[in-house]
Formats: structure tokens, C-alpha cells, sequence
């Protein structure tokens, strides 16, 4: 065996071992949340949530409907929204500012405690993406133009169960497909990262985005974690990210910094993909999220400057 192949050999037995226990520890909150999510939406809970949430919407600029979207969102990855979405009759313009309130909060029970085993408070993190999801949706009612056209496509039906062993059979086929993906990807990152550190490719994307950084306002050594999650996320990155903060001892306020960013912007990639292959514009789902993120960081780094106790 050459010494590139036990390299890389090397490199795939430690990917599997840390990924494995990654994922174990994902699926134990992932699935019980789905499962429970499941049990709402089929006995209407998410249903009436929507409905007293729907007069505030309208200040949003969106139609009532949209609220059975974003609460499912809160709960759920972004395909459960997306597809819920597919059944309602929106324009661009709602379409638009839905789509960045998810980009922004969804399936924040998860990443939350992703972002809480990293070291940021959940009582910080999770208000913060609710508050940054209604302040993107003022934004965005305000300066877009009241006619952006029609979302192309049609409007598919939306699935009702007709008893609860075919919700239940629903999930289960939906938890056994993600248990496969989840291991797959992660295993893959995990296998990835290890292949960089190995053959010194990491440190030259660190030093590559280290500049960024600064006009950002985070550390330079948060460059490769910043794009881990910008690339795959915080549930499928969560690996990654947990081991280099173990390696890397970034301290806490660092740390912290990095986390309001990517809590707000953070999946540019695929989450963003998902809505622009529906019509939504780019612009509009990027821009907008990348700037309050960038905004928040460097609020919070004013305030440490008037209070540096706190």
C-alpha cells in the first residue's frame, strides 16, 4: 500500500468514528422532533397556530396562509416548508419575503443546540432569529415593489392522512431516508475535513477567507468554520464545527460573534438554491441576510466597546 493510500485510509477511519457519534447524537433530536411535529400538524395544532398568528402577518406583507409556513419551518428543515409552500397560491413578492423569514429561522430547535453545544447561550440564539426573521420581513415589505409577478409553477395539493398509522407510516419512511442521508453527508464532511488537515489544504482556505474576516467583524480564526457553514449548514456541518472548536481554542466572545453571524446567514448554497429554483430572485434571499448578520456583529462589538463588562 502506497503511503498516499494509507494517508487517506487513515483519514476515512477517523471520519467514521467522530461522524458516527455526531450523527447518533443529531438523530436523537432530530427524530423525536419530527415525530412530535407530525403529531401537530395531523391533529391541527400547527393549523390554529397559524390562524392567531395570521393578522400579524399581514403587517408583513403576507397573506395568513404564510404563517402555517413559517411555524413549520421553526420546527422542521426546509423541506417541509417548501413543500407546504408548493400548495399555496403566492406571488413573487410573498414568495420573497417568506422565503428569507425560513432562510433565516428554520429548524431552529436543532441548530440551536448545535449552536449551544459550541458554546452560545439557546436564549440568545433562538430570540435572535425570530427577531432578525420579523426585522428582514419589515424590510423587505418595505422596499419591495408592490407587482414582482407570478411564482412559475403549479400549485400542488397538500397531503392529508387520512388516519394516524399512515401519518406514522409517512414518518417512518421519512426518518429511515434521512438516517441514510444524514450518515452519508456527514460521514462525507467528516471524511473531507480530515483530508484537508492531513495534506495542509485547510490552512490555505483559512488564509484565503481570513481577510474577509475582518470586514465582517470576526475573528481570523473563525475563517474555515465560517465557511463550513456557509457551504453545507449548521446540522450537516455540525461536525466539523464541533471539531474544530475542540482543536482550536477560539475564545468565548470569538466564538460567540461567529455564532450570531451564521445563526442569521448561514447554508448560502442549498437553503438558498431550494427557493431560487422556485423563482424566488437571489438578490433578494442573499443580500438582505448576509448584511443583518454582518450589521448584528458589529453592533454587538460596539456595545462590548460602551460596556466591556458585560
Amino acid at each position: 500500500m502506497s503511503n498516499l493510500s494509507k494517508r487517506l485510509l487513515l483519514c476515512f477511519k477517523l471520519a467514521l468514528k467522530k461522524a458516527s457519534k455526531t450523527v447518533i447524537w443529531l438523530l436523537k433530536i432530530i427524530l423525536p422532533i419530527s415525530l412530535f411535529v407530525s403529531f401537530l400538524q395531523f391533529f391541527g395544532v400547527i393549523d390554529w397556530l397559524s390562524l392567531i398568528l395570521s393578522p400579524f402577518f399581514a403587517y408583513l406583507g403576507l397573506p395568513g396562509e404564510a404563517a402555517i409556513v413559517f411555524i413549520s419551518s421553526i420546527f422542521l428543515a426546509l423541506y417541509a416548508p417548501i413543500a407546504i409552500i408548493a400548495t399555496l397560491p403566492l406571488g413573487v413578492r410573498e414568495m420573497t419575503i417568506l422565503a428569507l423569514m425560513c432562510l433565516i429561522s428554520h429548524n431552529m430547535i436543532v441548530e440551536t443546540a448545535v449552536q449551544r453545544k459550541t458554546g452560545s447561550s439557546p436564549w440568545i440564539i433562538f430570540p435572535l432569529r425570530l427577531l432578525m426573521s420579523i426585522v428582514s420581513a419589515l424590510l423587505l415589505n418595505w422596499l419591495l415593489p408592490a407587482q414582482m409577478g407570478d411564482i412559475v409553477g403549479s400549485v400542488h395539493a397538500a397531503i392529508v392522512y387520512e388516519s394516524i398509522w399512515q401519518m406514522l407510516w409517512a414518518w417512518c419512511r421519512m426518518a429511515f431516508f434521512l438516517v441514510l442521508k444524514m450518515s452519508a453527508i456527514v460521514s462525507g464532511l467528516m471524511f473531507l475535513q480530515a483530508v484537508l488537515k492531513e495534506f495542509k489544504i485547510l490552512d490555505v482556505i483559512a488564509r484565503l477567507f481570513a481577510p474577509f474576516m475582518k470586514l465582517m467583524g470576526l475573528s481570523r480564526d473563525s475563517s474555515f468554520l465560517w465557511f463550513v457553514a456557509q457551504t453545507v449548514g449548521l446540522t450537516y456541518g455540525s461536525a466539523v464545527l464541533l471539531e474544530e472548536l475542540e482543536e482550536h481554542d477560539m475564545p468565548r466572545q470569538d466564538v460567540n460573534l461567529l455564532n450570531y453571524h451564521i445563526a442569521i446567514n448561514h447554508s448560502l448554497l442549498e437553503d438558498t438554491s431550494l427557493f431560487w429554483s422556485m423563482g424566488v430572485p437571489l438578490f433578494w434571499i442573499t443580500i438582505p441576510r448576509f448584511l443583518l448578520a454582518v450589521a448584528f456583529v458589529w453592533i454587538v462589538r460596539a456595545y462590548r466597546r460602551v460596556f466591556p463588562s458585560v
